[in-house]
């Protein structure tokens, strides 16, 4: 692993402070005592790595980042696992896919070593914030920026990248399903754009259409393909998925526009090892409407890193709603998935793929 060096906080929080924070933390509103940084020039490759208390970050006014968006970032979890070990979830999966972004953004790549590195650095010094209650986690936002100071339209030539640590329980409020509104103005991502690439301006992109949904009463946003307006994409922060009445389970397919999210690919490949049949191809969202009124369509859900699997209740859009099964309670189908993958996750089920890493502390 690559060697970071310490610097402790002289203020730590205490047991009991932390306690009172975790009982029932609100998504990304705590954060860990610590960070990772990491910096990058030309000159000298990566460079200056450490483990330093949580602070604000200082950066000129004149900083690309500020000025052109260079920025990319990842989402992951750290879970309590058996007899208190700490364990990740296809991190390498993560390193893979924010060195993609960053090719994207025309940014500096960060080795997988570091990458892993640095998250592993982070929890052996904040393993005390992984919280050990099963329905939480510790929710790992690794992010890089550009850190040139510079006004010119180029390439940065420096860039930082750190590690944030924050206890989390679930990414939406309440157990039951959510409604979604159908975006018919607005797009997330071209051909030829940065859809797949997990960068900030994708879902600055998202946030206006996010606040039409809530106008609607919605919890989430789905986008539909910016070239016809007709073929299912993704939501504002996750993917989605569908449960045909014969039990099979169909998602949009990859294809630029739709970020290649991790906790897809897990449920496609953990699903056809538990015997379902898993289908990428188009949905036209007036197909999924006809065949949700219609009892084709049973059941809804989305999928990401930070919701894990949540059901879907129904779609909403100016022609009126649709509904998933009652519309108000998750599938069988939806659950069984769900309770597969966090089994997997929590290392509660043996592993079939290598996916679960423990964390030496």
């Amino acid at each position: 692993m690559a060697e970071f060096s310490i610097e402790r906080t002289e203020t730590p929080t205490s047991a009991e402070q932390r306690q009172a924070l975790m009982v029932d933390p609100k998504f990304g509103r705590v954060f860990t005592d610590h960070m990772a940084v990491i910096r990058y020039t030309d000159e000298k490759g990566w460079h200056d790595a450490r483990i330093i208390p949580r602070q604000p970050l200082q950066i000129d006014p004149a900083s690309t980042v500020l000025h052109y968006g260079q920025e990319i970032f990842e989402g992951l979890k750290a879970y309590r696992g058996k007899g208190g070990a700490v364990t990740l979830f296809r991190p390498e999966a993560n390193a893979a896919r924010f060195a993609a972004s960053a090719r994207r953004l025309s940014m500096a790549e960060l080795p997988e070593e570091l990458f892993l590195g640095s998250i592993k650095a982070l929890l052996k010094v904040d393993h005390d914030w992984v919280p050990t209650n099963p329905e939480q986690s510790l929710y790992l936002r690794p992010f890089m920026i550009s850190n040139e100071v510079f006004l010119g339209v180029k390439r940065a030539n420096e860039y930082l990248f750190v590690v944030l640590a924050s206890p989390v329980g679930g990414y939406f409020s309440g157990n039951g399903s959510i409604p979604v509104w159908v975006s018919e103005q607005y797009t997330r991502a071209a051909p030829g754009g940065t859809g797949e690439a997990k960068c900030g301006g994708n879902y600055a992109a998202s946030l206006l259409p996010q606040q039409e949904a809530a106008d609607h009463g919605c919890s989430q946003v789905l986008f539909l393909d910016a070239k016809e307006r007709r073929f299912i994409d993704e939501m504002g922060g996750m993917n989605v998925m569908f449960v045909r009445k014969d039990g099979s389970v169909v998602t949009p397919p990859l294809g630029g526009t739709i970020l290649r999210g991790i906790t897809r690919d897990s449920i496609l490949k953990l699903g056809r090892r538990m015997g379902l049949t898993m289908v990428e191809e188009p949905l036209a969202i007036d197909d999924v409407f006809r065949a949700a009124a219609a009892g084709e369509i049973t059941e809804a859900f989305a999928c990401g890193t930070a919701a894990v699997i949540s059901p879907i209740g129904e779609f909403r859009r100016d022609a009126g709603s649709v509904a998933f099964g009652d519309g108000k309670t998750a599938g069988p189908v939806t659950m069984k998935l769900r309770n597969a993958l966090c089994a997997l996750q929590r290392g509660e089920e043996a592993d079939p793929f290598g996916w679960v890493h423990t964390v030496s502390l």
